[in-house]
């Protein structure tokens, strides 16, 4: 029964970390967006594009050098 409840201790300790980070990020990027739309009139829409076109924009900086 007690290496049960130790277990079980250490399952729940771990998803509770792994909770907190994930709320963590997503109010950070959620905040990010909020600033970047508010401050720059940058919609979450651009944003995604940028990051759809990243491996196409790094490989053109590779191709330059």
């Amino acid at each position: 029964m007690i290496p049960t409840l130790i277990v079980a201790w250490i399952v729940f300790v771990l998803v509770w970390k792994i909770l907190k980070t994930t709320v963590r990020t997503a109010l950070t990027l959620a905040a990010i967006l909020i600033l970047l739309q508010m401050g720059f009139g940058i919609t979450p829409q651009d944003v995604w594009h940028q990051i759809m076109n990243l491996p196409q924009t790094l490989s053109q900086i590779r191709g330059i050098k």
